[in-house]
């Protein structure tokens, strides 16, 4: 019988099945480095480009806050000039308010009446003065009651009283000043 020695052949197909398995293991672990690697590249260029939006929308965001300021700044100094402008009218009105009220009293006056007081304050007006009888003080009242300015017109006091040779009607007067709408 014929004795063939197969061992050196199955050794060296083992070493070749071995070898052959260490390249397909070495393989698989470059290819799986490679696709990690390619994965790992793929996402820093996101995070990259998510930082630079990121960066890019809070330029944006300073920019837009300065201009907020601005604005902000702006809107601030318009109140400041329109409370300005309204005291200014404001002014402009009451200047030519005391000129009026001297102007209807002047022509609400009878002939035979004298004014002896005249004060206003907080719109609240005194007048004081001295009539030759009765009737002239209710002309005067009723003249008063027709102006635009004088409003809630009460006599306070009236007594008789002498002047010379003569009587006389002294008389206090309580009234409130109204600046007219059209004004």
């Amino acid at each position: 019988m014929i004795r063939i020695n197969l061992l050196p052949v199955r050794a060296a197909q083992k070493k070749e099945k071995l070898r052959s398995q260490l390249s397909i293991f070495f393989l698989c672990l470059i290819l799986v480095f490679i696709g990690c690697s390619a994965l790992y590249v793929q996402k820093m260029t996101a995070i990259n480009s998510v930082r630079d939006e990121i960066t890019v929308i809070k330029q944006k965001n300073n920019e837009l806050r300065k201009k907020i300021g601005q604005v902000k700044d702006f809107e601030k100094k318009k109140a400041d000039l329109e409370q300005k402008l309204a005291v200014l009218q404001t002014l402009k009105a009451g200047k030519s308010g005391p000129v009026h009220l001297l102007d209807e009293l002047s022509s609400a006056l009878p002939e035979k009446l004298w004014l002896t007081k005249f004060s206003e304050k907080n719109g609240n007006v005194n007048l004081a003065g001295i009539a030759d009888n009765e009737n002239t003080v209710a002309d005067f009242m009723r003249n008063l009651e027709s102006s635009p300015y004088y409003k809630n017109i009460e006599l306070s006091v009236t007594e008789q009283t002498k002047a010379g040779d003569r009587k006389m009607q002294k008389f206090t007067l309580n009234c409130r000043v109204e600046t007219p709408p059209s004004e």
